[in-house]
């Protein structure tokens, strides 16, 4: 009986990312990719050496898999889900350490407005594209 159930031809099929969608999500990815390009900018000018060299490189190989994934989505090339997958970690590891390192009052409020705004809901897309195929 489980040998039927196995092989069935009424067996689930994997989910995949429709065209429209596919489009979509790669023009989030590379636009949130290009956002981070002036953001490194103005880190660079605003906080001390060490910190702004730190940020900017976590925000530079953050950009790079968003642009990787984005751009072969958009392309309809396979090979997003490893640079999707790296950002969605990436991203996570921003917002969790934005928080952490965030002083008291309008300075943590904006951390959380940034992580719950935006880094963690594109980490979720990220993770999303990362496991399903694409169409």
């Amino acid at each position: 009986m489980t040998l039927i159930a196995f092989n069935s031809p009424c067996a689930r099929r994997p989910f995949t990312l429709a065209a429209p969608r596919r489009i979509w999500a790669g023009r989030i990815l590379t636009g949130a990719g290009l956002a981070l390009l002036p953001w490194m900018g103005y880190l660079a000018g605003t906080l001390p050496p060490a910190e702004a060299a730190a940020w900017m490189a976590l925000d530079t190989v953050e950009a790079a898999c968003l642009l990787i994934a984005g751009t072969r989505l958009l392309n309809g090339r396979s090979g997003h889900r490893a640079a999707a997958a790296a950002a969605a970690v990436l991203l996570v590891t921003d917002a969790y350490v934005d928080v952490a390192t965030a002083g008291p009052g309008s300075e943590l409020l904006g951390a959380i407005a940034m992580a719950v705004g935006a880094e963690l809901p594109l980490a979720a897309l990220c993770g999303v594209l990362a496991a399903r195929a694409v169409r």
